[in-house]
């Protein structure tokens, strides 16, 4: 009896973390939204340990920087690199640097709402915008971490 009760409830965990791990937010969405409906990514950021000289330089830079971040909250890539980005700039506090988040749908068919004109074919895509033109993307992957990959492409502007 006690393992058919221990059973149930380890399937009804599973069962819920699979719901959860479906969690589709679409649309413009805000770093808390986003923590607040997918547990989950908040140890993601806790976790991650960004390398201390980007972060440093990201604070010093002294541009305006647009970065327009379009993911899925239902994507493992998605967790991971954007909750980076959530832990670099929590510690970069660069007012100059704006973020906006683009929640899309996992179906391709559906996308083309929320990525118009964007040229988004893999997720997490990030738009680093400077003086007005886009200066650089970081796609799916960074080639060495966020922090870094972000600091290449503002300081070659």
């Amino acid at each position: 009896m006690k393992k058919r009760i221990f059973f149930l409830a380890f399937a009804l965990f599973l069962s819920g973390k699979l719901l959860l791990g479906q969690v589709e937010l679409l649309g413009e969405l805000t770093q808390d939204e986003i923590l607040r409906n997918l547990p989950d990514w908040q140890a993601a950021v806790v976790s991650y340990s960004p390398n201390l000289d980007f972060i440093t330089r990201l604070q010093a830079f002294n541009k305006e920087i647009q970065i327009e971040i379009f993911l899925g909250t239902w994507c493992p890539d998605s967790e991971q690199h954007v909750s980076a980005y959530f832990k670099i700039m929590d510690l970069v506090q660069n007012p100059l640097i704006r973020t906006t988040y683009v929640g899309i749908p996992r179906s391709q068919d559906d996308r083309q709402k929320y990525t118009q004109g964007k040229n988004i074919e893999r997720i997490p895509t990030f738009i680093v915008t400077l003086r007005g033109q886009e200066a650089g993307r970081i796609v799916e992957t960074p080639r060495t971490s966020v922090e870094e990959d972000l600091w290449k492409i503002i300081q070659a502007r």
